[in-house]
């Protein structure tokens, strides 16, 4: 039986840019991942609430500064 997965939205994932740092992190359900651009952050971050049980889906959200 395959596994169902609950939706969260983009809106609760948290981007911002490293300070000192090239790149970006976000935060989203006790999950931190860095990317070179939030696009990159969205991905991988999909990829780590996907193993929690969780799909992430909408657009990108833009850095908070």
């Amino acid at each position: 039986m395959p596994k169902t997965l609950k939706k969260l939205p983009s809106s609760q994932l948290t981007i911002f840019k490293i300070k000192n740092r090239r790149g970006y992190a976000g935060v989203l359900k006790n999950n931190l991942t860095e990317g070179k651009s939030p696009a990159e952050v969205f991905a991988r971050m999909t990829k780590a609430v996907k193993r929690a049980g969780f799909l992430l889906s909408g657009p990108v959200p833009r850095p908070r500064s």
